[in-house]
């Protein structure tokens, strides 16, 4: 085994890298907007927190049907995975979305900045329809009775009646427009900015047989209007310029909050039923500063009780160790940062448990190299022996805990325990990069210290032995 200056320099371009990201420094806009997007880049100076750990806004959604009504049997369940979806969309990290008895669903968003735009986006029922106008002039904004939704006008009349909606053009409320196509025909659906106007827009994508049908209906009508209307709202009345097959425009005059929402809303599909809010509130940190502060400090003192504890009883390995497991924070740290990860209570302590994992990788490998030394062995087929015998175990070891963490990951994504889903994917990162600075950082460590030692072998097998 021969000492690798390549190895060597690229740990230690690989560590420079991970302080670089992981330290709570300004970094380089152009790292930021290719994280994230030139409009919003990504801030990479924090971590992003959970709901636990910095408070945010919860809200209860009840399906808007009589008590009376039975809801069919699902609905409530695709309803919740219909909502998981926007929320995911909309960016908001580590959500919790839960069904509350067979009407409700609870939703809790952390930190978001625009809480009244992401309730809209939640409650709306998201029916997308392209309307056949007739000789009607449908404006931005009208509320229109459709084919799909009959009482459009009548429920909007209803709710400014009642102060729940602020007064909105209803120009038909008798008349009740047929619907050429309905959201099914999409595949997918984006906001973007307007190259010419520099206004913002919705760029969609047909589905395979909704393309044609999309093609056909544009090809029969070039020179008319197609009103496409959201839940009853006319959204925009673009004049059909020419047949349309597989991607299209929405334009309207939409904030870039909006465009984002109503992307969202098309992409995710329609409701089952519809639902609304029955309760918003802000709620704080559950922890409180204090618990978070006495965590910190009590995983600082456990990080320094590892680190003792190498140093006492493997001497020289164990300050390699040390400088292993400084590496190994510092990269877990730089892809919390860059995935990004969210970090609750629970998922702190995934990241804690990867630590002493790591640190038991490396008690693995010193044994066996201190059996190797005691045989008699020379120091070069020592460790290379001692790392050869004990990967096995560690491979194994750590594919148990991989295991594990994809039963927690999947429970957690398909039972709504967010909480469940960031302690496994904490860990599950935490044990892979463990199997990385074990193996290869400590490993070229220790090359370099065989470099280095050429000619003292008698004084480096003491160092390496320890006693």
């Amino acid at each position: 085994m021969r000492s690798n200056p390549l190895s060597l320099l690229l740990t230690v371009l690989l560590a420079a890298a991970a302080l670089y990201v992981a330290l709570p420094l300004d970094h380089l806009p152009g790292l930021e907007s290719a994280l994230g997007t030139p409009e919003e880049p990504r801030d990479l100076r924090d971590l992003v927190r959970g709901l636990d750990l910095q408070g945010g806004t919860q809200i209860l959604l009840e399906a808007d049907l009589p008590a009376d009504t039975e809801i069919p049997e699902g609905s409530m369940a695709t309803a919740r995975i219909i909502v998981e979806n926007r929320v995911n969309s909309l960016g908001v990290t580590e959500p919790a979305v839960q069904g509350q008895g067979t009407r409700r669903i609870i939703v809790e968003l952390p930190g978001i900045d625009n809480p009244e735009q992401a309730i809209e986006t939640l409650r709306s029922t998201g029916q997308l329809e392209f309307i056949d106008p007739g000789d009607a002039q449908l404006l931005s904004g009208y509320i229109i009775n459709t084919t799909n939704r009959p009482t459009a006008s009548a429920d909007a009349m209803a709710a400014m009646a009642a102060g729940v909606m602020d007064p909105a053009p209803v120009p038909f409320p008798d008349t009740v427009f047929e619907t050429a196509m309905t959201g099914d025909v999409l595949n997918d659906a984006v906001p973007g900015l307007d190259d010419t106007t520099g206004l913002w827009q919705i760029n969609f994508e047909l589905a395979g047989d909704g393309s044609d049908q999309f093609f056909n209906y544009t090809q029969a009508n070039v020179g008319r209007p197609m009103p496409i209307v959201l839940d009853g709202v006319v959204l925009s009345a673009p004049i059909i310029n020419a047949a349309i097959r597989d991607i299209g425009v929405i334009s309207g005059d939409f904030t870039e909050e909006e465009a984002r929402s109503l992307a969202i809303q098309m992409r995710y599909g329609a409701l089952p039923v519809p639902l609304q809010v029955v309760d918003v509130r802000t709620i704080g940190a559950t922890l409180g500063q204090e618990s978070v502060s006495r965590s910190l400090i009590a995983g600082q003192v456990g990080l320094l009780m590892v680190l003792l504890f190498m140093l006492v009883i493997y001497r020289l390995p164990g300050l390699l160790a040390c400088l292993a497991l400084g590496i190994y924070v510092a990269l877990n740290v730089a892809v919390f940062k860059l995935v990004p990860v969210t970090l609750t209570l629970p998922g702190i302590a995934g990241f804690l448990l990867s630590i002493g994992m790591a640190v038991d990788a490396n008690i693995l490998i010193f044994e066996r190299l201190r059996e190797e030394l005691r045989a008699g062995r020379s120091l070069r087929l020592a460790i290379r022996t001692g790392f050869n015998r004990a990967w096995p175990a560690i491979r194994d070891g750590n594919l148990s805990t991989l295991i594990s963490c994809a039963v927690l990951f999947w429970f957690g994504s398909n039972f709504g325990a967010s909480v469940v889903k960031g302690f496994a994917l904490t860990l599950a990162i935490g044990v892979v990069l463990s199997m990385f600075t074990a193996v290869l950082v400590t490993r070229t460590f220790l090359q370099t210290f065989l470099t280095l030692t050429t000619g003292v072998e008698s004084d480096s097998r003491r160092l390496l032995v320890g006693h």
